[in-house]
């Protein structure tokens, strides 16, 4: 799969983000080692706290099916800058693959690609 091709994903995901809130759409695709891709949006709520972002959406249904390696992920919206993982994202996925790319994307479909460990170049381990 091409990263257009992941991104495409990512951008379809985003319609279906519910963000009545801060109304800012965030859609992301998740392939795995074996080439499977699993989506997810982001997901908001009143109590700020139970908001879960596209990139955890997608990493949960992937590991729900057993897929604990991922490759890359796109994250995908239609802001003015990079739509970057988050610092808790930015964890969670630090958790399955240290080495993994992240395709951050922003309005125009432009991406930039980095490392998640240059993203995240301290991380917590266990």
């Amino acid at each position: 799969m091409t990263d257009r091709e992941l991104m495409a994903l990512a951008a379809k995901a985003a319609k279906n983000a519910y963000a009545p809130y801060s109304r800012f759409q965030v859609g992301a695709a998740l392939e795995c080692d074996d080439g499977s891709v699993y989506t997810g949006c982001n997901v908001e709520n009143a109590a700020l706290g139970s908001t879960i972002c596209a990139e955890r959406s997608a990493a949960c249904r992937a590991v729900a099916e057993g897929h604990t390696r991922f490759a890359r992920i796109a994250v995908w919206a239609e802001g003015n800058d990079y739509c970057m993982p988050c610092g808790a994202c930015r964890q969670f996925l630090m958790e399955f693959s240290p080495d993994m790319e992240v395709l951050s994307a922003k309005a125009g479909g432009r991406y930039v690609s980095y490392k998640l460990d240059q993203l995240l170049p301290h991380a917590f381990k266990y």
